[in-house]
């Protein structure tokens, strides 16, 4: 396991492939961690891409290098994770997501084009417009997101805190 440091993180990861081949950055979502791409990350690496899959932040060992730092999942901060291009000297690189990776990869392909130089996103909400989020969707969808209301109630939490080896 590597890490690298940016203004507020040390970002744990792993890395496969030439150092010097393409860049591609593998970014997972809840409750997942850098193994969500076991099967991809040495295929993509025998192919010659320099493969780098973060922890993101708030999973695995990847940690805030101050406790004073406030703790936050905006997208803005997810997206400013990314800065460990800059630490692995990395110009440009295709950014892979999904979940809050997905926000991540979208993020910065909005704010820095020229960063990015492919995006796959595998979601349906990555960059979001706050101003209409409280508006009800339709049924079928609402559904679709039964898992946030269960988590945000203290059986949900019950529930992940007891069976969170199931998740890995």
């Amino acid at each position: 396991m590597k890490t690298i440091l940016t203004t507020t993180l040390e970002i744990a990861y792993e890395e496969f492939g030439p150092a010097d081949g393409p860049a591609v950055i593998l970014m997972h979502g809840f409750p997942d961690d850098v193994h969500a791409y076991d099967g991809v990350a040495p295929a993509l690496a025998a192919s010659g891409w320099r493969v780098i899959v973060p922890y993101l932040r708030g999973y695995g060992p990847t940690q805030f290098r101050d406790p004073a730092i406030p703790r936050s999942g905006q997208r803005g901060a997810l997206g400013h994770d990314l800065s460990l291009m800059d630490g692995l000297s990395i110009t440009q690189a295709v950014l892979a997501g999904y979940d809050w990776g997905g926000r991540a990869a979208c993020i910065v392909a909005a704010l820095w084009p020229e960063r990015v130089a492919g995006l796959v996103s595998i979601t349906g909400y990555n960059i979001q417009n706050i101003a209409t989020a409280l508006q009800p969707a339709s049924p079928d969808a609402e559904y679709r997101y039964w898992y946030q209301w269960h988590f945000h109630t203290e059986r949900g939490r019950a529930g992940l805190a007891a069976n969170s080896a199931f998740l890995s």
